[in-house]
């Protein structure tokens, strides 16, 4: 009988540390993601009481209030605050999303707080991207062209080849829509994922990219592309409102064009 068990130090405690919010007159609760892998320890839930009234109004705000107030060693990526550069993606409540563009009001009860779910903690809130990055740069995210540059000009595109590149070329690489995927938590090894599909068929749209056959000859594999369900987890978790799914179900036509 085949026996399943959790990587060691992956269960968590429930010996978190709490901090309490002293004669605040609204205040919510913030369950944290705690995981320090230089001691050794499991990882915990810490939970923090904030006073809305001296916080920002979305959850990244909290999150700089308990690392600047309470718990300076509370570790999390965050850099534009304007949901633009996708460093902040965490799971909030169970759904995954930008911390800075998430209002702490939105959120019903007390929030509790996670990585990205099915990747590797550095730390805290801090998920490992070298594998999601990896897969991004298999699919040659760059313009490739055989045929030489026009002499002193741009190759140009009309509107309506332009436009075929809206819904995608926003994406942000935050990952929310890949850790949304089933098929991805089981599968990332081998199925590229929402996101890098989503990437993947940014170029295949592109009227300037002339590799549309290597393109699609890289992806044409029973795991890297077609592994998806059409779940539509991806598009409901995108925080820029961007449909992979939709991006996934072009590049299979394709596919299946081509095949015809």
């Amino acid at each position: 009988m085949a026996t399943f068990t959790l990587p060691k130090n992956s269960k968590i405690k429930k010996d978190g540390k709490v901090h309490k919010a002293d004669d605040a007159k609204r205040v919510k609760g913030f369950k944290v993601y705690r995981y320090d892998p230089d001691t050794g320890k499991n990882p915990r839930y810490d939970k923090f009481e904030i006073d809305l009234d001296e916080c920002g109004p979305m959850v990244l705000d909290a999150l700089f209030k308990i690392k600047n107030e309470i718990d300076p060693t509370l570790t999390f990526r965050r850099s534009c605050r304007e949901g633009i550069c996708g460093s902040c993606a965490m799971n909030m409540n169970g759904k995954n999303g930008l911390a800075c563009t998430t209002a702490i009001e939105d959120l019903k009860g007390n929030v509790q707080i996670t990585p990205l779910p099915h990747m590797d903690v550095i730390k805290d809130l801090v998920p490992d991207f070298t594998h999601f990055y990896a897969q991004y740069e298999s699919i040659r995210p760059w313009l490739q062209t055989v045929s030489p540059t026009p002499s002193g000009k741009e190759r140009l595109q009309s509107p309506e080849q332009r436009e075929q590149l809206d819904g995608l070329y926003e994406c942000i690489l935050c990952a929310c829509c890949s850790t949304s995927c089933p098929s991805y938590w089981w599968n990332s090894d081998k199925f590229l994922g929402p996101a890098i599909l989503l990437q993947a068929y940014r170029w295949l749209a592109d009227s300037r990219d002339e590799m549309t056959g290597e393109r699609l000859d890289q992806l044409e594999d029973p795991f890297r592309l077609y592994r998806c369900h059409t779940i539509m987890n991806c598009a409901n978790v995108c925080p820029k409102g961007l449909s992979p799914a939709k991006a996934i179900a072009e590049t299979k036509k394709m596919m299946a064009e081509r095949a015809i």
